[in-house]
């Protein structure tokens, strides 16, 4: 059975993070013994923000509602006095220039409609994970980046951008991906100006921290290195 705490610190210790990884587990049931959220959010991404604080909890589909486009990317059917909220925001969307129709078909979806959905800081998991969030500052993603290649978990995509919660089944298909975010996600997550996502499967994330023991002290080196070789060769 995975140590999360453990798992969680071992990771922090090799990658300054901005705020604490947030697991997601996507269910076909209800968890036993996890608190369902009560509330409500402006969009899927507002649970992260929740989780990174240290909150533990589950959602169902009609929790995400208020948000048509994370609805969308999780495949959860908005109620039929709500289905034209989807139409209304992408036209909102299309009119302002944000995205184009043609790009919508092109955006990651969950398989199947998750019956619940569980959020919680990485050390705090209840259920294995099926994607954590890493919000951090470029350096540090480099390193998560890089990790993931060594073991050969690395998605053979760009960066992504908007929408942000894309990255989930985006990474659940092809591996570790990043994303600059979106500005809804910006403003629901606080998410600084100089940080960004990068999204890793859970079944991947042991590997990849196994592999960030290897790269951080890589990187230590060549620090050192290239430090000399500006010192010694740069004339300016």
């Amino acid at each position: 059975m995975t140590d999360w705490q453990r798992l969680e610190q071992r990771i922090s210790e090799r990658v300054r993070l901005s705020r604490r990884p947030v697991a997601v587990a996507f269910l076909d049931s209800a968890p036993q013994g996890v608190v369902k959220f009560a509330g409500t959010e402006p969009s899927g991404c507002s649970f992260w923000r929740l989780a990174s604080e240290g909150r533990t909890f589950y959602t169902v589909p009609s929790d995400h509602f208020n948000c048509a486009v994370g609805s969308y990317t999780h495949n959860i059917d908005l109620s039929p006095e709500r289905a034209q909220e989807t139409e209304q925001t992408l036209a909102m969307m299309f009119r302002v220039g944000y995205i184009r129709p043609e790009e919508v078909p092109e955006i990651p979806r969950l398989p199947v409609t998750p019956a619940a959905i569980v959020y919680s800081a990485l050390a705090d998991a209840p259920v294995s994970p099926s994607v954590v969030l890493f919000a951090c500052r470029p350096s540090s993603a480099m390193l998560l980046q890089e990790a993931a290649i060594r073991v050969g978990k690395a998605a053979a995509m760009p960066t992504l951008g908007r929408p942000t919660c894309m990255a989930l089944p985006a990474a659940l298909a092809h591996g570790t991906v990043a994303s600059l975010g979106c500005i809804g996600n910006r403003v629901y997550t606080g998410l600084g100006e100089d940080e960004l996502y990068v999204t890793v499967p859970g079944a991947d994330l042991l590997e990849i921290a196994d592999a960030l023991d290897v790269i951080a002290s890589a990187n230590a080196e060549l620090t050192v290195y290239a430090q000399g070789r500006r010192a010694q060769l740069s004339t300016e």
